[in-house]
């Protein structure tokens, strides 16, 4: 690979850049290139933590790596010289915990490798064992419900396979719900440096955690670039799929905007619907009498004016904490109808949009986007895991879980006092009394100072009632509201719902799982269920941190793998042995026994009415990375040689 980016020899646009980038990805950059480890050395004590605000680099000593590393940058760009290859792991691991203050495991290299993927590679490429052209591949058809991020990955990744495939999609576009989700300051809480998938980075965000519309514009333009547009069925919703055990088929039927209906058949079915996208509307008595507008957050009513009115808002989960600050300032008044507080971290980049010279930086700097992406990879995962344990000799229980939780509380705590200007009543009302981590943490999208507005109102109570025009609390008080904004969230652990998946014995996922008690092994396969892959699965929520899109090409490539054993090995079945299952959801419940979602003062979506935690991981990214890798045949059983199977009707519509 070359250097042919002749704007790296203009040295005034490149040190203009360069002084906006930020310095730790700059002096990896440096490092990786020049081979020079004094610079790192000198450099390294003065930073402090993985993101971009956490360092203290002297002045001088930042424009001493610009300098060097325009002066290198000339060089490879003028004499055509190739890029390195990465620095043995021993370097790396050196480079690593330079670049975010502490310490990066030796065990982490190979995962942080792969996912920075230097050169050309595709290190997440699922490649075919046997002979591609002697394999009956085009025989071998996989239905995808879903045609958001897990649906969009498994798409690329199927027809980089040549593996025939349709996606199953219920709305007008991709997206998923990033597609549904329009309601004011929708935005991402993940850095969309990491954010975004592997096999094709942006260097083009606006901003460091972006709203809806541009991350919906990636998605739309990832389809558009892995051509995988034309095979989305558009305006079709699977209401069932049935496991035809004598044609080890899946019999798939979606319903037409017309109400009529189709079955489509299918040798595997991919699940990539998620969990956040069946609202949660709450049980308050006399609901239905309320004459004014009232919708959930998911599902906006863009045609209700808001502005002038009372509006009631009843929640304050994470799409509350975006609303909310949105619509204040052009409300009469907002009053927000709290259950229970959430804690909300102050992350400086949050608001921010990524200057010109960054976004020149990761088009043109090699291994920058790369560096940068690392970065965030560490401070919004695996990096503070750890924390997330309970320590049983830990004197402060009711409030957090060891020392280094302890020190988290506090700084929330006295963040969230200085925006409040010191008013205890007020801070007493938004502090929760678990620890942090307790529910998911929230971004501060200045809700704490929406809340010293004059037209907005934080209510604590219980509502008791709602009447034709008002909401009425346990303690009598009535409020007067125009227009009610649910911000309840969604019935996470009721997966897969509403449709009706039925496996062997004619067992359906209802039967094995009840209405809020789901379990997967990785939680992607479920035993009784042959060929069904599930996305976003049973445990899999990430939590404590992370891009749910890392999760995503996990599971992708585990299912890759798994498709193709069956194709290269003639299975018509394959299904996880019940004792591999059984033991796997063993080990998640007993490791989030001792996490801090199992903590006896929290309620939260992550957990069922039995209090066992069912949507989110409990593993750091590396521990569910690992199993994910490679697929291993031996903990499943097959069915028999396809050889008489049925090959499924496939309609032209389906790109097969």
């Amino acid at each position: 690979m070359h250097i042919l980016d002749e704007t790296l020899q203009d040295e005034a646009t490149l040190s203009e850049a360069l002084a906006e980038a930020d310095i730790a990805p700059l002096l990896m950059v440096l490092v990786q290139l020049s081979g020079d480890l004094t610079i790192l050395d000198e450099v390294a004590p003065h930073i402090h933590g993985a993101w971009s605000f956490m360092e203290a680099v002297p002045e001088a000593l930042k424009q001493t790596v610009r300098d060097r590393l325009v002066a290198v940058l000339k060089d490879y760009a003028a004499n055509g010289r190739q890029l390195p290859p990465p620095p043995p792991a021993e370097i790396l691991q050196r480079m690593m915990s330079a670049g975010v203050g502490q310490t990066v495991p030796e065990e982490y290299i190979p995962l942080l490798l792969e996912d920075m993927r230097f050169g050309r590679e595709d290190t997440r490429a699922v490649h075919w064992q046997r002979e591609q052209s002697v394999l009956p591949i085009n025989d071998f058809r996989v239905a995808i419900i879903g045609a958001g991020l897990a649906g969009i990955c498994a798409a690329v990744r199927l027809k980089e396979m040549g593996i025939p495939f349709v996606i199953l999609e219920k709305n007008d576009n991709v997206g998923g719900t990033w597609w549904e989700n329009e309601y004011p300051g929708c935005a991402v809480d993940t850095p969309n440096h990491f954010f975004s998938y592997s096999f094709n980075p942006n260097p083009n965000w606006s901003r460091h955690f972006s709203r809806r519309d541009e991350i919906l514009a990636y998605i739309e333009a990832t389809a558009e670039k892995f051509d995988v547009r034309k095979y989305i069925r558009f305006g079709v919703e699977v209401t069932s799929a049935k496991f035809d055990e004598d044609e080890a088929m899946w019999r798939v039927t979606m319903r037409h905007r017309d109400g009529s209906t189709e079955t489509l058949d299918g040798n595997a079915l991919i699940t990539a619907i998620g969990q956040l996208n069946r609202p949660a509307i709450p049980a308050i008595q006399g609901l239905s009498s309320f004459r004014g507008p009232m919708f959930h957050t998911a599902q906006w009513d863009k045609s209700v004016e808001l502005n002038g009115k009372r509006i009631a808002m009843i929640g304050t989960d994470a799409s509350a904490m975006q609303t909310g600050p949105s619509i204040a300032p052009d409300v009469a008044h907002l009053t927000v109808f709290q259950r229970t507080p959430h804690w909300a971290m102050n992350n400086p980049n949050y608001h921010k949009e990524v200057n010109p010279g960054t976004i020149w930086v990761l088009r043109h700097v090699p291994y920058y986007a790369q560096w940068m992406r690392f970065r965030l990879f560490w401070a919004g995962s695996d990096g503070f895991h750890s924390s997330l344990q309970i320590d049983p000799n830990w004197s402060m229980p009711e409030s957090s879980l060891n020392e280094t939780n302890h020190k988290m509380r506090e700084m929330i705590v006295d963040y969230v006092r200085t925006e409040l200007d010191g008013d205890e009543a007020l801070l007493a009302k938004v502090i929760p009394a678990y620890p942090p981590y307790g529910k998911r943490m929230l971004r501060d999208n200045y809700w704490y100072r929406m809340l010293k507005r004059p037209n907005v109102t934080l209510m604590t109570g219980s509502i008791s009632h709602i009447t034709e025009d008002a909401i009425v609390m346990d303690d009598g008080t009535n409020h007067q509201v125009d227009v009610i904004i649910m911000a309840t969230g969604f019935q996470a652990s009721k997966m897969l719902w509403p449709m009706e998946i039925t496996g062997r014995d004619g067992r359906t996922i209802r039967e094995a799982w009840g209405d809020d008690d789901p379990r997967a092994y990785l939680g992607i396969t479920v035993p009784g269920f042959p060929n069904l892959f599930v996305t976003y699965g049973p445990n899999t929520n990430l939590a404590h941190g992370g891009s749910i899109i890392f999760h995503h090409e996990c599971q992708v490539r585990y299912i890759q793998q798994a498709l193709r054993e069956m194709i290269e090995n003639g299975h018509a079945t394959l299904e996880v042995r019940q004792e591999v299952h059984d033991e796997y959801n063993r080990l998640v419940d007993e490791k989030c026994r001792n996490m801090v979602w199992s903590h006896p003062g929290v309620t939260s979506w992550y957990k069922n009415r039995h209090s066992r935690v069912t949507v989110t991981s409990p593993w750091r990214l590396l521990d569910y990375w690992k199993p994910t890798r490679e697929f291993v045949p031996e903990e499943y059983q097959s069915g028999r040689s396809r050889g008489n199977s049925k090959i499924p009707h496939w309609e032209a519509a389906a790109g097969g």
